[in-house]
């Protein structure tokens, strides 16, 4: 049994990747909102990541940073607190998680950080001036820590499309939105959160020992396809 600590595991593909790790590793979960459920192998604690002290925990394997922002705007539309409020969120809370649990990390077992990224940071979307640059900081980060700890940590990040979720709620907000959104990707879907977990818990893994650095763009062929 391994001792994750997830940021954000109450709601989305945070969610998604907690109830996965339930059955087999105790689980920390540390977010704004409980979970809808309970587990001898959940242990809660109510916190916003940018707002006070993270709890003490002795023995941490893995960290994973799920919390996230959609800010949609044209750039003369955005305001300055709109981008710092992006890299807060995304970036900052991220590098405050790490800071906190990385002296546990480095006596882990496999340990390893995930991060999240967007597949916005590569591939120029309009309207997403100020969440594509706080994802391009992870992506940095990723990079950049995945060096600095080669032989201790692994740090990896995954990059999604757009994921059902409550965050994107608005955007798939009817079925005529959903189907355009399909029609957008060339493999014509769009993802789920269980598929984001399963990557996750992929790259936790024993199997992705060798792993560390990279940014996984799970995008349906957004990025990668032109038909």
């Amino acid at each position: 049994m391994r001792n994750i600590v997830i940021i954000g595991g109450s709601k989305g593909i945070g969610s998604a990747i907690l109830l996965q790790q339930l059955e087999n590793n105790k689980v920390y979960n540390i977010s704004r909102t409980a979970p809808d459920i309970t587990h001898p192998n959940l242990i809660h604690y109510p916190l916003s990541i940018l707002e006070g002290d993270l709890p003490q925990i002795e023995e941490v394997d893995v960290l994973i940073y799920c919390p996230g922002s959609i800010t949609l705007k044209p750039i003369l539309s955005l305001n300055l607190d709109d981008f710092r409020n992006d890299f807060e969120i995304n970036v900052i809370g991220a590098v405050k998680a790490i800071q906190k649990y990385l002296p546990a990390l480095k006596k882990g077992n496999n340990p390893s950080i995930v991060l999240f990224s967007t597949v916005a940071a590569k591939l120029g979307m309009p309207f997403h001036a100020s969440i594509a640059t706080a994802k391009a900081g992870i992506e940095g980060l990723v990079k950049s820590l995945g060096a600095e700890l080669a032989s201790v940590v692994r740090v990896n990040a995954i990059a999604p499309t757009i994921t059902e979720t409550s965050l994107s709620a608005n955007i798939l907000r009817n079925d005529r939105m959903k189907e355009n959104m399909m029609e957008r990707h060339p493999m014509k879907s769009y993802l789920k959160p269980n598929e984001v977990a399963e990557m996750a818990n992929y790259l936790i893994s024993e199997n992705a020992k060798s792993i560390s650095g990279q940014v996984f763009e799970m995008d349906y062929g957004i990025t990668s396809f032109k038909l």
